[in-house]
């Protein structure tokens, strides 16, 4: 079963370099900070800004406050990469992001502030630098280790352009685990029970398309869930999922489909659909409000409603470029398009700074230092962020009910959020001009009732089995409600 509460979790995605700096006891020592890079000067692939977990946990209140309840970090563990997503030891947190103390501290403080925690599980690679790799390096084929990795020739071409064993996009940097090695299995399955007892609340699996074994997905499941049950697995898959999603492996996935359509929706002709083809999100659609609609149904009836509602909901990540950017820099359509994560089925997920209108390109431009000066903020954006949290924390059917279209033409769409006979009523006008909104209710409220739009506070009298009497303003989201 899906863990209960991730159905009513919002999630924020923290890149931990780039997040915040802090104070603590196990911080980097003076001498190596005053090598970070200048925090707002333009990120570069080998450089670190030195944040670390003591930042995080500084800010905690911070995300409370936007009204996210559960944090997704990137890779935290020791890594020479500043993403780390380059593991050499799956058990002890990176030094420079404050070592196992910071990371005891930060679950700690976030658990208080009931905020649930997710680590990042890169189990498909490890950098070079890991113990058994190493060992390989200085003992060639007769390393105790050398089924833990799949070694196509000697010597390694550890530093060469291409790599002569198996490793991640042939990258020399990441060489691929052999997981078909019971003694591999073993490590990684002991990496997952142990943090797992350390109180963290689920994992994200990265690539876990790249270990392409059921067996191996379904004894993490096992061994995971026999220590906390209420643990959540979710997957790092682009496309069609059905096979992780059978109930025996993961309990959910990143739903990147689903924010393809919300981009195409919203960005129309404006979304910058060639930087969105050069990176995962490929060649984006442009999408009128009955497609649009379509495309979620379809997302809707692939899986069991249960993974519904947990999906992992997301527009944009470390792995894309910015929503911001991808919307030319227009705060409207960026505010609409995370207003839909709230309003929709599934967990809505905010990479950092997203939330303030924070621009960024390709990698590693998408991974800039957050803003803490609120001068650089795009407030309409913030101001969406926190009022959606709210009220999707406030009202269960926004977390809870399922979905059914009441009218798509054009770039306006209308759909309920019903669960029994109790339902809320979502309007949305994607286009520039405001809308007089006059749509068919099919039976979701009596007729007479009077509804109010929980965001502005409006109120209107359903007439006809209708709504209607209300202008709604261009590129907005309005949430109605019976008066209660």
């Amino acid at each position: 079963m899906t863990p209960d509460w991730v159905k009513d979790a919002v999630f924020y995605q923290i890149f931990p370099d780039r997040f915040a700096r802090g104070e603590g006891p196990l911080a980097m020592p003076a001498p190596l900070a005053a090598h970070f890079e200048s925090w707002d000067s333009p990120p570069t692939l080998r450089g670190f800004k030195g944040g670390n977990l003591w930042g995080v946990a500084e800010k905690l209140d911070y995300i409370k406050d936007m009204g996210f309840n559960a944090i997704y970090f990137c890779p935290i563990f020791a890594s020479t990469a500043n993403h780390r997503y380059h593991t050499t030891d799956y058990f002890q947190v990176d030094p420079m992001l404050g070592g196992n103390a910071a990371f005891a501290y930060l679950l700690e403080e976030a658990h208080k502030r009931g905020i649930r925690v997710v680590l990042d599980a890169v189990f498909n690679h490890c950098s070079r630098g890991h113990f058994a790799f190493q060992n390989i390096l200085e003992n060639g084929p007769k390393s105790p280790y050398l089924k833990w990795f799949h070694v196509f020739g000697w010597p390694l071409n550890a530093y060469e352009r291409r790599a002569n064993y198996a490793a991640w996009w042939d990258n020399p940097e990441l060489p691929k685990f052999n997981t078909d090695t019971p003694e591999v299995r073993e490590y990684l399955f002991a990496v997952a029970e142990h943090w797992v007892r350390q109180g963290i609340d689920g994992w994200r699996l990265d690539v876990p398309n790249e270990i392409n074994d059921d067996s191996f997905w379904q004894e993490f499941r096992c061994r995971v869930k026999a220590i906390n049950p209420q643990a959540y697995i979710v997957g790092e898959i682009w496309e069609d999922a059905d096979r992780w999603l059978q109930g025996d492996q993961f309990d959910a996935v990143m739903n990147y489909p689903l924010g393809r359509a919300v981009l195409g929706f919203v960005g129309d002709a404006l979304l910058d659909r060639d930087l969105a083809a050069k990176s995962g999100l490929g060649r984006v659609e442009t999408l009128q409000a009955l497609a649009f609609s379509h495309r979620l149904e379809h997302l809707f009836d692939r899986y069991d409603w249960e993974i519904v509602q947990a999906q992992m909901n997301i527009m944009s990540s470390h792995d894309t470029p910015r929503l911001f950017s991808l919307m030319r820099a227009d705060v409207q359509r960026s505010a609409l398009a995370l207003a839909l994560l709230y309003a929709l089925p599934g967990v809505p997920t905010v990479y950092y700074g997203d939330e303030v209108g924070l621009p960024g390109g390709h990698d590693p431009d998408n991974r800039r230092g957050m803003p803490w000066d609120e001068g650089h903020w795009q407030q309409p954006v913030v101001e969406t962020v926190r009022r959606m949290s709210q009220l999707r924390h406030s009202v269960p059917l926004l977390r809870r009910g399922r979905y059914q279209r009441l009218y798509a033409q054009d770039r306006r769409l209308a759909f309920a959020r019903v669960e029994g006979e109790e339902g809320v009523v979502i309007t949305v006008n994607a286009s520039e001009e405001p809308w007089p909104v006059l749509i068919p209710l099919h039976g979701v409220w009596s007729r007479g009732e009077v509804a109010v739009e929980l965001l502005s506070g409006a109120e209107v009298t359903c007439q006809g089995g209708s709504l209607q009497g209300y202008t709604q303003e261009p590129f907005s989201l309005a949430v109605w409600h019976l008066r209660g």
